[in-house]
């Protein structure tokens, strides 16, 4: 599975990543529960065979012996949401900040509109001004976002999705694929900090939990 480049910068040179890129659905309606559920799983098989490879995996040594396999939550297709995309062209480059030192130029490519859990909220949707340029990324856009799990079910720090660019005026978020930054489990990676802009007020019961490792 790709690693999306600039969410989870190596301090060392040598723990460079690739980057986790997952298709959108470009359908108007969403995918049947069936195949949406058995996305999720492929998903989180990947995420763990990643995890389990000590050429990709972001645990240390010592977590790593012991992995079994990350906690999710159960796949749940009511978090599965279809949201209108209203896209910012006229936005300006900004340095998103990160664990460390770094900042990470971005751009905000559009803000999507969506209900969750009965209630209407919007998020910002970035895109990296350098990962653009590349054509293996041109159509990645980036997801963080912060809810009220973390800190208990889930990371403190807030989680990810990936997404790419829509052909529409519409786009599908899928909650379960949310995954950890990086940091999460390794200190020497410099993730970007979720903007106060995307929290969401709402538990979103979906996606990777909090990383607790087995002791020996």
């Amino acid at each position: 599975m790709k690693k999306w480049i600039f969410v989870v910068v190596c301090i060392a040179l040598a723990c460079k990543q690739e980057k986790k890129y997952h298709d959108v659905v470009q359908k108007e309606t969403l995918v049947v529960p069936t195949d949406a559920l058995q996305g999720v799983l492929d998903f989180q098989r990947e995420l763990n065979e990643e995890f389990k490879n000590p050429e990709t995996s972001p645990l240390p040594d010592r977590y790593r012996k012991n992995f079994e396999g990350l906690d999710f939550f159960a796949p749940d297709t009511s978090y599965v949401v279809r949201a209108k995309l209203v896209r910012t062209p006229d936005a300006l480059p900004f340095l998103m900040p990160t664990t460390t030192d770094r900042k990470s130029r971005e751009v905000v490519y559009g803000i999507a509109h969506f209900t969750l859990n009965g209630e209407d909220w919007q998020l910002e949707i970035y895109r990296n001004e350098e990962l653009a340029q590349q054509e293996e990324y041109r159509d990645y856009l980036f997801l963080p976002f912060t809810d009220e799990t973390n800190g208990r079910e889930t990371y403190t720090g807030g989680r990810y999705i990936d997404l790419s660019i829509p052909q529409g005026d519409s786009i599908t978020i899928d909650f379960n694929r949310a995954y950890n930054p990086y940091c999460a489990y390794n200190k020497k990676y410099s993730c970007p900090i979720v903007p106060s802009v995307n929290n969401l007020g709402t538990k979103v019961m979906a996606g990777v939990k909090a990383f607790r490792p087995k002791k020996d």
